[in-house]
């Protein structure tokens, strides 16, 4: 007896740790798939963030160098506080040699004077971003504005960071707009002010729309008739011929026929 309570009891135990197992199992899953995920990223060449510090250096770009910039995902260039947002730079490299590239980066500014920095946006190294002479090749980027950056516009000057011959140059790939939005809100400002805007338009129009009816009802109200018999046109003559022979004469007869 006691030991077939041992065996349910060593059953429930099962059922209640399978869960459990489950779970352990599925985070040792992807953990293996996060080693390969990090191993796939290595062959592209991604290294991390803030790996390499440039400092302020100020180099040229590299002769036969070309760059361009793409928001894959966000043509409107519109950019959630605090969330993630990826642009593509390609370098199309022209010159004689290969040029190896380290390192992508970008900062915020105030649109009316870049000279008032708003954010410097974290780096992006490589360590595996070759570029053979006479061919292209694309290089992603994310970054993150803060969260409590004030929605608005702003430009972003993006650089990436390059060596030929183990000479260090920078290329500009972007140097634009972009519009700040506040994460997970579905309107900004200008899109309530609008809303705002048109809904008292309507209920303007619809007011005017309402009093030009009612000024077109009173116009086309027809008058009442008015019925005129012999005694309304007697009444005017009389009114006429007041004080003549006539009036005098009507008045005696009818004092006779009293």
């Amino acid at each position: 007896m006691e030991t077939k309570a041992i065996r349910v009891f060593l059953f429930a135990l099962l059922l209640i740790a399978a869960p459990f197992l489950q779970v352990a199992r599925g985070q040792s899953d992807s953990e293996v798939d996060t080693s390969e995920t990090v191993e796939e990223s290595s062959d592209l060449g991604i290294v991390g963030e803030d790996v390499q510090d440039f400092g302020d250096g100020n180099f040229n770009p590299a002769p036969g160098v070309d760059t361009i910039c793409v928001f894959p995902k966000n043509s409107a260039k519109s950019v959630n506080a605090g969330e993630e947002t990826e642009l593509l730079v390609g370098l199309k490299n022209d010159g004689e040699s290969s040029l190896n590239v380290i390192a992508i980066k970008a900062s915020v500014h105030l649109p009316f004077d870049h000279n008032l920095l708003v954010q410097n946006l974290t780096a992006q190294t490589f360590n595996n971003g070759s570029v053979p002479a006479s061919a292209q090749a694309t290089f992603p980027y994310i970054f993150a504005v803060s969260k409590f950056l004030q929605p608005g516009t702003f430009d972003l000057v993006g650089t990436v960071y390059y060596e030929i011959d183990q000479q260090p140059y920078q290329s500009t790939f972007y140097n634009g707009t972009i519009e700040v939005v506040e994460a997970g809100a579905f309107l900004s400002i200008e899109s309530v002010f609008l809303v705002t805007l048109g809904f008292a338009l309507l209920v303007l129009l619809g007011l005017w729309i309402h009093g030009q009816i009612q000024h077109l009802s009173k116009k086309t109200k027809r008058a009442p008739k008015v019925e005129v018999g012999t005694r309304a046109t007697d009444a005017s003559m009389d009114e006429w011929l007041q004080g003549t022979a006539y009036t005098q004469s009507l008045n005696k007869s009818s004092k006779k026929k009293k």
